[in-house]
């Protein structure tokens, strides 16, 4: 799929499909000394003579000539609204199988008055949409759709550290990882493309298995022991500001495949289960959008990258292992393992940075799309402030969180009478919130924390708004929404 922007006369004689914004009233402007201008009353006189619900509908005005009208209500002034009617526009053209149509510059500009970023808003949506993962389709059949604009329109989605293009690109990171099969991006291919986000401005460091044994994070390297690739923690780190301010902390499971381990999972959807590594890339799609847009603020990314698999080395149901932080844990369940790998790195990334919050993402528990589906993220947090913040910014970019329970009488049932506690609630219920209040006891210095349990997002088979199906890439812009509203 390719989606080019450029600057375009148009020349009505070999020239069609001109897009014209409106507004709730059906009523346009920018017209006047353009190309349509002779058929200005045309367009009027066709419009008033119907009764239009439609957000995108489109009419001949010559037998050349298409109009396609795209309706703006008054209410609909938000980004996210104006990134669905690009991702709207873009369904409609793609449908109809339309290649070419033309924009005014005047009339991008009238309706512009009503968000100074509209048209970015707008572009951004038609490549948030148009995504497609077809790097191991042999014949690809790519389709390219050309958007013109007529006019001296500033293109300022083509600038080098444009917020919108910045986002776009560190999601679709995100997509690329998550799409890839777990055959090509296993930990050690996942850990080299990291290293090279370096060229960004960003500081990458790479801990392998054997400087991760001499650290102790025993509850990381538990799950990676019966794979034949390496297990890694990979920190990400992004210096906007020069004073020593504290960092945003970013962490993310990394279980590149997910096999459950001896505890091992039904072959039904296994497959799906290279998508296990969410969590760490959106932690790593957002730092690239942080490096390309050169946001104002300090931030550590840290992703723990293991694969999760049966052999005559892996990890047993029964074994205790000794976290970095020191507690011990009973494994009851290997298939339980994404919260060893962020028990580790939570630890690890609150004593090294001291930062000012910590956000964990992770494809955790299936008991969670149980509760919530696929429409909201479960957020469980120990910090009032950092969990309403969540919220607005979700909502802004219509990635929703909803803030489940977190409660000490939770910790009865993830305590184990051999270990300071076990990885699962054998009692049963409640999956998700003892996975969220396993992860809370490695917070050990009361940093603010919130764990967001993406498993019912990162995925979907059907598509929404926004996302034309498959990898979602849910979260990089919530996040990045999070920092721009309250900490840059």
């Amino acid at each position: 799929m390719s989606i080019r922007i450029q600057k375009k006369k148009i020349n009505l004689k070999i020239h069609n499909n001109i897009v014209l914004f409106v507004d709730q009233n059906l009523h346009f402007q920018g017209l006047d000394n353009g190309p349509l201008q002779e058929y200005k009353t045309k367009i009027k006189d066709y419009i008033g003579k119907k009764k239009i619900d439609n957000k995108i509908f489109s009419f001949d005005i010559t037998s050349n000539i298409k109009i396609i009208i795209l309706r703006i209500n008054k209410d609909e002034k938000t980004i996210n609204s104006i990134e669905k009617l690009g991702a709207n526009f873009f369904s409609y053209i793609e449908k109809n199988s339309i290649h070419q149509t033309f924009f005014l510059d005047k009339n991008i500009k009238k309706i512009s008055e009503i968000n100074k970023n509209f048209f970015e808003a707008f572009v951004s949506g038609i490549y948030i949409k148009s995504y497609k993962f077809k790097v191991y389709i042999t014949n690809k059949n790519l389709k390219s759709y050309f958007i013109n604009i007529d006019g001296g329109l500033d293109l300022n989605f083509f600038d080098k550290n444009n917020k919108f293009k910045s986002i776009i690109e560190g999601l679709n990171l995100t997509r690329n990882l998550v799409s890839e099969p777990g055959n090509i991006l296993n930990p050690d291919e996942y850990a080299g493309r990291i290293k090279k986000l370096s060229s960004l401005g960003l500081k990458v460091t790479i801990i392998n298995k054997k400087k991760l044994k001499l650290l102790g994070m025993n509850a990381l390297l538990g799950v990676g022991q019966g794979s034949s690739k390496g297990s890694y923690l990979a920190i990400i780190e992004w210096k906007g500001l020069n004073k020593k301010q504290k960092p945003l902390a970013f962490v993310g499971k990394g279980v590149c495949f997910d096999t459950g381990g001896i505890s091992l999972k039904p072959a039904k959807f296994m497959e799906d289960m290279t998508y296990d590594m969410a969590g760490s890339a959106v932690v790593v799609g957002l730092m690239k959008t942080l490096a390309l847009r050169k946001a104002k603020v300090n931030a550590v990314g840290v992703v723990g990258l293991v694969e999760n698999m049966p052999d005559g080395n892996a990890q047993r149901p029964g074994d205790i292992v000794k976290s970095y932080s020191g507690k011990t844990i009973e494994i009851l369940n290997t298939d339980a393992e994404g919260r060893l790998v962020l028990a580790d790195a939570l630890t690890y990334t609150e004593k090294k940075y001291k930062p000012k919050f910590i956000i964990d993402l992770a494809t955790l528990t299936g008991a969670i799309i149980v509760s919530l589906g696929s429409e909201y993220a479960g957020l469980f947090s120990n910090n009032e402030k950092l969990s309403e913040q969540l919220i607005k910014s979700g909502e802004k970019v219509d990635e929703k969180v909803w803030r489940m329970p977190l409660n000490d009488n939770y910790d009865k049932l993830i305590n184990s009478k051999k270990a300071d506690m076990q990885n699962i609630n054998y009692v049963g219920g409640a999956g998700s919130t003892t996975a969220a209040q396993f992860l809370q006891r490695f917070i050990l210095n009361k940093t603010p924390w919130a764990h967001l349990d993406i498993a019912g997002m990162a995925f979907s088979k059907y598509g929404g708004a926004l996302n034309p199906g498959g990898a979602t890439g849910y979260g990089v812009r919530l996040l990045n929404q999070l920092i721009e509203d309250n900490y840059e």
